[in-house]
């Protein structure tokens, strides 16, 4: 799939513990899976020249969060209303305070072990990614990671 054809990015943060950074979104009509748990993101804009671009934006504009050495890691698929679209999901690592980030949208970030992802009420797509980021890592997460807060 070519990439103009993605509609947005979202980014898989996890720590060194192996905890998954999710985001609760907004439970008001009109906002894209209300009341659930998912990763950080959002559709691409015009003026993103690149996918990776618009994970940059999103990230900053949601919580102030840069999280260095982003890379693709798997595309979603999404349905919401009737209509179909991709997501590309990149993975990176985190280290820091999820009620330090200055979040601009949604109710709160938190860490969550992916052993307990089973019992949010989360976006599908999202706990499908994390599913498949388990399986790929074992369960567990390994190496250094990098803590950036902007404006924090």
């Amino acid at each position: 799939m070519d990439d103009s054809e993605i509609l947005g990015a979202a980014a898989l943060v996890v720590n060194d513990g192996g905890e998954y950074l999710l985001h609760l979104r907004d439970d008001v009509p009109g906002v894209v899976n209300r009341g659930t748990w998912s990763l950080l993101g959002g559709t691409r804009d015009p003026d993103d020249v690149t996918l990776e671009a618009t994970i940059v934006r999103e990230l900053g504009e949601e919580a102030g969060l840069v999280v260095p050495g982003l890379r693709r890691f798997v595309l979603a698929h999404h349905t919401w209303e009737g209509a179909r679209g991709s997501i590309q999901v990149f993975w990176g690592r985190w280290n820091g305070s999820a009620q330090a980030l200055r979040l601009t949208e949604g109710v709160m970030l938190r860490w969550f072990p992916g052993e307990m992802v089973h019992r949010l009420r989360m976006c599908p797509w999202a706990e499908d990614v994390i599913r498949q980021h388990e399986k790929s890592v074992g369960g567990k997460v390994t190496g250094h990671a990098t803590t950036a807060l902007r404006g924090g």
